[in-house]
């Protein structure tokens, strides 16, 4: 997980949690989060694009080099969204705006969307 701001990042790893997924680690900028991701290989990469050093764009290119499989949720001010970025298949699976409800982080940052009644969420 990474942003720039440690209110946004507590938010994030609150709703990680609550969606029953593991945070290895946290960054503050894009290097930062990419050398976590080298590290702890995790399914799961959840950005603000608010980050204290380094753009999203370059981390999500940097991301999908280092670890293809690794699913990558941008996180962005709905009054501000993200240009679109890059090659298709190369940029992030999903760009949550924010504010945004419960349901909407659940579908963004669950492969298939969000659990059924009676599931569990991957750890990751």
């Amino acid at each position: 997980m990474a942003a720039g701001d440690e209110e946004t990042r507590v938010l994030l790893r609150g709703l990680l949690r609550l969606h029953h997924f593991r945070v290895d680690g946290e960054a503050e900028g894009a290097s930062q989060a990419l050398a976590l991701l080298k590290t702890h290989r995790p399914e799961l990469l959840l950005a603000d694009v608010n980050l204290a050093e380094g753009s999203p764009a370059a981390l999500v290119a940097d991301a999908r080099s280092a670890h293809p499989p690794v699913r990558i949720i941008l996180v962005a001010p709905a009054s501000r969204p993200p240009p679109v970025m890059g090659v298709a298949g190369r940029g992030p699976d999903a760009v949550l705006l924010r504010p945004f409800r419960i349901r909407q982080f659940a579908e963004a940052v669950l492969p298939g969307g969000a659990p059924k009644e009676g599931t569990a969420a991957p750890l990751g």
